[in-house]
């Protein structure tokens, strides 16, 4: 009974967003869909993100993100996931309600796949998968961007050393805050942090002013690291006092709670393979160890 309301309740979205589509602007979609075909770079960018992405994309920005942007709540599901989005740096691939078109999306597109998939291989795989599944394809991508969030984190943990050093120096060398900036993007490594100081450039030439580009750059991250940085630059830049010793006394904080990470994960390394020694490397060594004495004992008898 169950699978039968679910099979309903699928039909009856798909004859809704194929009859929704009918009426759809093809033109201003056509338009739009070239112009991304431009754009390969785009394209790359997209497939480095994933397979489920790259191969959903189409369909849920064609067949489902008409029919979000047209509900009510569209201010609720900006509002939480814009920052997400931000965070995880992928503004230029999805909008807030893009994102929870693809929620949608794979509530169809994973029970779909587990059909197609047991078709093609002629598996017998219980019928009562495809609810979870379609839970699954839900909450899928929650776990995917927390991911992208937490390893995008990382990264800029572990950039954030060189690019303040470099910072500071340009300033002492006498470049103002925005040359530095360029500075740091010209000799970093290419990355994340490198990224979110482009925009931050940006949005200072376009007449954004420091401290509201700093704090742009706070939500953006979303890192206590980072909004400790743009605030005490925010602080410096209203009393007007000098950043350069500073982005050193900055520097030296983050080096000094990089250095105190490392020692937390290190000595957390020891807990952590402590199971696995225990379920199978001191079994291995038990039987090494054993074995030969069990032998003997056996050829002694």
């Amino acid at each position: 009974m169950l699978l039968m309301y679910a099979a309903v309740g699928m039909i009856g979205i798909a004859v809704f967003i194929v009859t929704n589509t009918i009426f759809q602007d093809e033109e201003e979609f056509k338009a739009q869909e070239k112009l991304e075909d431009n754009e390969s770079n785009a394209k790359d960018e997209i497939a480095a993100h994933g397979a489920i992405l790259k191969y959903s994309r189409p369909f849920f920005k064609r067949y489902v993100s008409p029919i979000v942007s047209q509900m009510k709540k569209k201010k609720q599901i900006k509002e939480r996931y814009r920052r997400k989005l931000a965070a995880a740096g992928l503004t230029q691939i999805l909008t807030p309600e893009d994102f929870y078109s693809f929620k949608l999306f794979l509530i169809l597109g994973f029970p779909v796949t587990f059909l197609g998939l047991r078709e093609f291989l002629g598996e017998t795989w219980p019928m009562s998968y495809i609810p979870i599944l379609a839970l699954v394809g839900y909450f899928y991508p929650d776990i995917w961007i927390k991911g992208k969030i937490e390893k995008r984190q990382k990264q800029i943990t572990m950039e954030m050393p060189f690019a303040v050093d470099m910072l500071a120096l340009s300033v002492e060398a006498g470049l103002d805050f925005v040359a530095a900036m360029s500075k740091v993007i010209e000799k970093a490594k290419k990355g994340a942090l490198t990224d979110e100081f482009e925009i931050l450039i940006k949005e200072i030439k376009v007449g954004a002013s420091r401290a509201e580009a700093l704090r742009n750059l706070a939500w953006r991250i979303d890192m206590i690291t980072i909004s400790s940085f743009c605030a005490t630059l925010i602080a410096a830049d209203s009393v007007g006092a000098s950043i350069g010793p500073i982005l050193k006394a900055l520097s030296a904080e983050i080096r000094q709670k990089k250095s105190a990470e490392a020692e937390k994960a290190g000595a957390t390394a020891a807990t952590k393979i402590l199971f696995p020694m225990m379920f199978l490397i001191v079994p291995a060594v038990f039987l090494i160890v054993a074995a030969p004495l069990v032998l003997q004992y056996l050829n002694e008898q």
